[in-house]
């Protein structure tokens, strides 16, 4: 694995991007590889910014600003984890648009658990915090991680609805791990420190533009399972992260609020776009029986006894078709009739049982086992 160095050293470079930093990283085999490439050689590289050419010119300037963003990490007691760590969420490296880099702080091992998000307004009602919590809180207790962005309202009450039940919360940030934002969940933000998982892109410092959002966004949904939307208006961060958690393939939830409320408009229309219908928490977890598989993986690492699921025919069948060298997962899906959305957590499940695995580029490979003498 390339070193973590050299991944946020190209991850911190003025103007590349998540997209450039991926087509460089494609092309020069990795990131040691880009920053050991002459400016020539980079610079023939399609879709590179000058900014970003300009930055790397100069390897040792990049590498020192590497190293010393990890050090500020290390003080802080955070850490730096790339695409190609074991411990990045597995869901959200096979996204469209996986962060090469996240920062964190907290409990990492819970990036290894069955995530589901619950998102929606800031300007939540009384009856919206109530089911937000009570949501929240009964996923945790029975085992699930909520995820959420940390905002005011919604968010708010499903990270301290899952803590009220000492259950797992991660709080994807749309600003550096050093910022408190918004000032008013100052004790929250602590909190998850403490018992949960603060994670962001974005490196130490940055502060929170209203940019960032929806690529914050683009996370929440990426390592979850489901996104459950609790009152939202027809325009809103919260559909875009359900909008984004349907491209991905992913289970999208919505909760029924009064009819003539605007703020549960979007939760309305979901709905009539055929999201699934939330009473309780039985509801979101009748539809994700691949969290109670990935559980059972991540008990097993712990030592925790555990008999691992055998698979069914359609994820060996899909199997079947993975080569031993590395290819797009897009030319599987094609070939495979299924849609993206089956086909990810089928890749998934085969991960999990070590017969297949991600490579950066959205790549997949078989794992060939060596037979026993």
């Amino acid at each position: 694995m390339a070193d973590i160095l050299d991944w946020v050293s190209l991850s911190l470079v003025p103007g590349l991007g998540v997209t450039g930093l991926r087509r460089l990283v494609d092309c020069f085999d990795g990131p040691e590889g880009v920053l050991m490439a002459s400016a020539k050689e980079r610079s023939k590289v399609a879709g590179i910014r000058s900014e970003a050419l300009l930055s790397l010119s100069d390897g040792e300037e990049v590498r020192a600003r590497g190293k010393k963003e990890l050090e500020r990490l290390d003080g802080l007691g955070a850490r730096a984890i790339c695409l190609e760590d074991q411990r990045y969420p597995s869901l959200l490296r096979q996204t469209n648009s996986p962060p090469p880099v996240l920062y964190v702080l907290g409990k990492i091992e819970l990036l290894g658990t069955c995530c589901v998000a619950i998102v929606g307004s800031r300007a939540a009602t009384s009856y919206g915090r109530r089911i937000a919590s009570s949501l929240a809180r009964d996923l945790a207790g029975r085992g699930v991680t909520v995820v959420s962005g940390l905002a005011l309202g919604i968010d708010a009450e499903a990270h301290a609805g899952a803590l009220s039940a000492s259950g797992a919360t991660i709080a994807v940030l749309g600003c550096g791990l050093d910022v408190i934002y918004p000032q008013q969940n100052c004790r929250l933000h602590e909190q998850i420190h403490d018992s949960g998982l603060l994670v962001t892109e974005y490196p130490l410092g940055t502060t929170p533009e209203g940019f960032r959002f929806p690529a914050r966004n683009r996370i929440i949904a990426g390592m979850s399972y489901g996104v459950v939307v609790v009152e939202a208006a027809r325009r809103s961060g919260s559909l875009i992260t359900a909008e984004i958690a349907l491209d991905e393939g992913r289970d999208v939830f919505a909760v029924p609020g009064q009819v003539d409320s605007f703020k549960s408009a979007g939760a309305h229309w979901l709905l009539q776009q055929g999201a699934k219908l939330v009473i309780s928490a039985e509801d979101i977890l009748d539809e994700l029986p691949l969290c109670h598989v990935l559980q059972g993986a991540y008990k097993e690492e712990l030592g925790v006894e555990h008999k691992t699921a055998s698979l069914d025919s359609a994820p060996m069948a899909l199997l079947d078709k993975i080569d031993p060298y590395a290819m797009k997962r897009d030319t599987l899906i094609a070939g495979s009739g299924l849609s993206p959305g089956r086909v990810a957590e089928f890749l998934l499940l085969l991960e999990l049982e070590g017969l297949v695995e991600m490579l950066p580029g959205d790549e997949v490979r078989r794992v060939v086992r060596e037979k026993k003498e």
